[in-house]
């Protein structure tokens, strides 16, 4: 009884909490997340997908339990594209975007950057977040490599674009201390990341607004495409990409400026990196899924907010869409 209270009978392809609400969302990317998936073997990895496998064909051994069931379909999906069924390369799964982003986090934090110091981490970011958003992308419809490359390039401009202005203003300023120009500094990367990450999804899914999105009825069947739906669900990924990085590269800045007052890091200067990296990590690791918990996966939108031929497509009140990620 109190195995089916903590795992609740499996269901292939689902998640075991409630993704109606934000705690419920919250614990199912804190596994999506969890990076022990990463050091799951080949062989742990063959045994999970077997049993998955065993499952779906109805030839389940006797006494395989819930949570068996929903520990293999985590590591599976943490390690294997549900599109595409090959292995996502490790620093580009969801669960590795902590572990290998955090030292990018700690370069562009660093400070008394240089300009070329400054344009290396913008690039390296973007570059990590390009590989991440194309190795878990949506695989069920091809899209053009050149609409990645177009997204890609758009974020990297911008990024590289707005901190460069804004350090070049900053050391112009007169009115700053060297102390405060520094410490400005240290805020520039989170304008300058959240505005290439806002450039990044308007130009990799800029198709979804004149072609529309899929949305379906409460039997899962699609009644429509609606452009409307995608606006919502472009906005609301946006809005994602902008809360992400405001924990990760704003809080840090707050928190070392706080540390490196204290006598231990005044006389310790080489203490200083390895704290703030540490920083940097429970910054990183407690704002990516607070900020992927936000919306639902699949998000609701009324019937009556949608173009007329959705409406006279289904008596439902209310359909659902994928925003995406």
């Amino acid at each position: 009884m109190a195995e089916s209270t903590v795992y609740p009978q499996f269901q292939l392809g689902k998640s075991r909490f409630d993704q109606n609400t934000f705690s419920g969302r919250l614990r199912h990317f804190l596994e999506v997340i969890d990076p022990r998936t990463l050091l799951v073997s080949e062989i742990r990895l063959k045994e999970c997908v077997k049993l998955l496998d065993d499952f779906k064909q109805g030839n389940l051994l006797p006494g395989v339990s819930n949570a068996q069931l929903w520990e293999a379909q985590k590591i599976k999906q943490a390690v294997i594209h549900p599109d595409t069924g090959e292995k996502i390369l490790m620093p580009f799964r969801m669960s590795g975007y902590v572990p290998f982003g955090t030292p990018v986090v700690v370069g562009l934090l660093l400070p008394n950057q240089t300009l070329g110091s400054t344009v290396f981490w913008q690039w390296l970011n973007q570059s990590h977040n390009a590989c991440v958003n194309y190795s878990n992308r949506n695989a069920t419809k091809p899209a053009p490599a050149s609409r990645f490359l177009l997204g890609y390039l758009g974020a990297v401009t911008s990024a590289v674009s707005i901190a460069v202005g804004l350090n070049v203003l900053i050391q112009k300023a007169n009115k700053f201390s060297p102390a405060t120009r520094v410490l400005v500094q240290r805020f520039v990367p989170f304008p300058a990341v959240a505005s290439a990450n806002v450039c990044n999804v308007v130009l990799m899914r800029n198709s979804e607004l004149t072609e529309g999105i899929d949305v379906l009825d409460t039997d899962g069947n699609v009644v429509g495409t609606s452009r409307v739906a995608a606006k919502h669900a472009l906005l609301e990924t946006a809005l994602t990409r902008v809360v992400l990085p405001m924990p990760i590269l704003v809080l840090p800045p707050m928190v070392m400026a706080f540390l490196e007052r204290l006598p231990l890091l005044q006389t310790q200067r080489r203490l200083v990196l390895p704290v703030h990296s540490l920083v940097c990590l429970g910054a990183f690791g407690l704002a990516l899924p607070l900020a992927i918990s936000l919306f639902p996966q699949m998000s609701q939108i009324e019937v009556s907010q949608l173009e007329p031929e959705i409406a006279m497509a289904t008596n439902d009140k209310v359909v659902t869409y994928n925003k995406g990620l």
